[in-house]
This record gives structure tokens, sequence and C-alpha cells, in this order.
């Protein structure tokens, strides 16, 4: 198992400090760092920054990945060309992976003029045409989303960048081992995980593709803290707006997910607080404990490294997302050390 470091912008971290602390889990043993993305700050330059900052620790750096982009945001060509870049400068120390976003949502398909309707098609359609640009392959393409005839990559010798693709439900999952090099996934259990592999597995058999190809990835959220309390509540923070959605709305992506894994009384019963007005904290302290032990780890140092590896089970790479208690780099780092333990 491969292990990596997830740093992500509520950590309010300098570019210097993202710098300074890939080379400190540089030294610590991790061997790869990951930041997720959004419309705001550019990813690819952000990998190239953070492995840049490895270089003086490990010979050629650490690899970088992103995890996850919203294809909404860039065209195939688009993240042919950034992650084809980024993999010749790191000498293929590059992975990219990319997601739907909430293609899920009408009016997000709408913010993003978005063609077709149908996210598994989406998805089809672009991970299989980055793959192909990224292979140095001509792509003539026709689907719901995507149309080339004749589109080149022209970077020689071609840049072959790993695609990975963020999937939650069965279907994604499949598509992600007939299509991709690997599955991002992101708040599973060990259940969850063990049916990912299997459903990886059949999409590989269906395209005539060994499933050992198909790496399974995910995030592990970690926040490090002597103040269990300080913890519990920031890991809280970053789970609600993943395991809640838009309330009194079909369950939609992440919501389906949690209540999939087995949590959907316990949403029900945090629901009912919002729509009675609860404070906001009073909501954040309704997350059961089981259900947040399940899928990540929260509290003193002490036990982070035994709680992250608990979940990691199953994975070829286990990413630890820093959760921060508090901000700035100090409550990063502590993450970061407290998790290295699993990295020997």
């Amino acid at each position: 198992m491969d292990f990596g470091v997830g740093l992500d912008g509520t950590l309010q971290l300098s570019y210097e400090q993202q710098g300074q602390l890939s080379a400190e889990a540089a030294k610590l043993g991790y061997t790869q760092v990951w930041t997720p993305e959004g419309n705001g700050e550019d990813s690819f330059q952000l990998c190239a920054m953070r492995w840049a900052a490895t270089r003086d620790v490990i010979p050629g750096g650490v690899t970088t990945g992103i995890g996850v982009s919203p294809v909404p945001l860039r065209t195939p060509m688009g993240f042919a060309m950034s992650a084809g870049t980024l993999s010749k400068m790191t000498d293929g120390r590059f992975i990219l992976g990319v997601g739907s976003g909430q293609a899920d949502v009408p009016n997000y398909r709408r913010t993003w003029s978005m063609r077709g309707t149908s996210t598994l098609g989406l998805m089809r359609d672009y991970v299989t045409t980055i793959r192909a640009l990224v292979r140095g392959e001509t792509v003539d393409h026709e689907g719901p989303s995507i149309t080339y005839h004749g589109a080149r990559l022209n970077i020689d010798p071609p840049p072959r960048t790993p695609v990975y693709l963020a999937a939650l439900g069965p279907e994604m999952t499949k598509l992600a081992g007939e299509v991709a090099d690997g599955v991002s996934l992101n708040w599973c259990d060990l259940d969850t995980i063990a049916l990912a592999r299997e459903r990886v597995a059949e999409g590989a058999a269906r395209a005539g593709r060994d499933p050992s190809d198909v790496k399974l990835a995910m995030y592990i959220r970690v926040c490090v803290d002597e103040d269990e309390t300080a913890a519990r509540r920031a890991y809280a923070r970053a789970m609600q707006f993943y395991a809640l959605g838009q309330l009194d709305a079909p369950p939609r992506s992440y919501r389906a997910h949690f209540e999939r894994m087995g949590f959907a009384d316990d949403l029900r019963r945090i629901d009912d607080m919002r729509r009675a007005k609860a404070p906001a904290d009073e909501i954040i302290d309704a997350f059961p404990e089981a259900m947040m032990r399940r899928v990540g780890y929260y509290g003193n140092a002490a036990g982070a490294a035994e709680g992250f590896e608990a979940v990691a089970k199953g994975l070829d790479l286990a990413i630890v997302r820093v959760v921060g208690a508090r901000p700035g780099i100090e409550s990063a780092r502590a993450a970061v050390e407290a998790c290295a333990a699993a990295t020997k």
C-alpha cells in the first residue's frame, strides 16, 4: 500500500507552508501529496509547487495528484495538456483524478453549460478521451458530452498520465474498472471499500482488463488535537457538507452514499434538528461517533495511526486528508506526523 497526504484550502496554508509540509511529509515516508480542486486556485500549479518542494528530500520528488477535479471546469484536451505537462515536468510523478462534481443537480448543469443528461455518459466521455490523449492516440469520439474528430495531444513522448475516476455508486465504480486507471473513493468504510473492489473487478471484466491494473485510492480524513472536542467538531464540520445535503431534497450523491452505509436514521434525526432551526454547534455535536469513526479519525495523536490504518484496509493508496482543528500549519502538521507510523 502507498501512503499520501491530502492538503486543501480549508487549512489556510500559504504556498510556502504547503511546500514546507509537503517536504516534511516526504521526510516522514509519505510517497504522494494530493489536492482537491474546485473553481478556485489551479491545482495543477499547486501540485507542481508541492512536487518541487520535495525534490531536496526525495530524488526526483514525490508523486502528486489531484483528487479530484470536476470535469465541467475543463475540456478533455485542457485536462490532457495540463496533466501531460506536469507529468513531463515530474518525470511521470503525477496522477489526474476527475469527477462529475454535482452533475446530478440541474442548476449545476446549467451553470456550467453541461451537455447531455447522463452522469455516467459524461464521465465515460471524459475519462475515455483524456486517457486516449495522454497515451498519444488520435481521438475520434462521439458521445453525449464530447465530440472529437482527429484530436491529438502534441507532447512527445506521450505522457501516459494515470487517470482516476471519482466514484461512489455501483455503476460509477464499475465504470472506473472499465475505463480508468484507478478509482478515487471518499468517505468509505471497510465494507464499502471491499464492495468497490468487487465492482471494479466486474467493470474490468466487462472490458477484458486485469482488475489489478485499476488502483483503489481514498482520502481518509484525520483531525488531530489533544482537545478531543475541538478535533471532533472540526471533523464533523468537514463531514456535514457531504453527509447532509440539501434539506428536504431527494438524497443525491454523498447523502445517498452515507445512507447506503446504514446511517439514514442518524441523518434524518439531524435533518429534524435543521428543520427546527437548532444552533449550528448542536447540529455538529449531533453527528454520531459511530458514523465518524467508521470512515476516518479524530482525537489525540497517540491513536491517529491506528485509527487511520483501521479505515485504510483494502486500499492500494491511502491518503491522510488533513482536517485542521485550528488554523495554521501546526494543526495540519500534527495530523501528518501522527499518521506517519502507518507508512513504515
